[in-house]
């Protein structure tokens, strides 16, 4: 990986990683989380169950990997967030849509998703 691409990656996991800090004082856990499995099961927002398997998601998809184990798939939060905001950073040939990069969804919604995610 080039030093730009480490660089940029670097830059982009630390600005996100604020993000989540504030996610996490502005509404309590349990509201984000609800929030955030809202979002990812909306068809017209997250879509996640459109390419993933989730354990109570119904018609999941299959082009993704399944949702699970996520705290020991991306020991560190910020890691996970970085991947739902820009998959195309690690894998410039992955189908997952950029969600942050392309504005799909917005900071605090990349925050809530993560939150759901990450609890899986």
């Amino acid at each position: 990986m080039s030093r730009f691409v480490t660089a940029a990656l670097a830059g982009v996991i630390l600005s996100l990683a604020g993000g989540l800090l504030a996610t996490g004082t502005a509404m309590g856990a349990d509201d984000a989380m609800a929030k955030g499995r809202e979002l990812a099961f909306d068809r017209k927002k997250g879509n996640c169950l459109a390419c993933h398997m989730i354990a109570d998601g119904d018609l999941p998809g299959n082009l993704g990997p399944p949702l699970i184990a996520m705290k020991a798939r991306y020991p560190d939060k910020a890691a996970l967030r970085a991947q739902i905001w820009d998959s195309t950073v690690s894998n410039p040939r992955t189908t997952m849509p950029p969600f942050g990069k392309h504005g799909i969804l917005s900071d605090e919604e990349i925050d809530l998703v993560t939150e759901y995610i990450y609890s899986l």
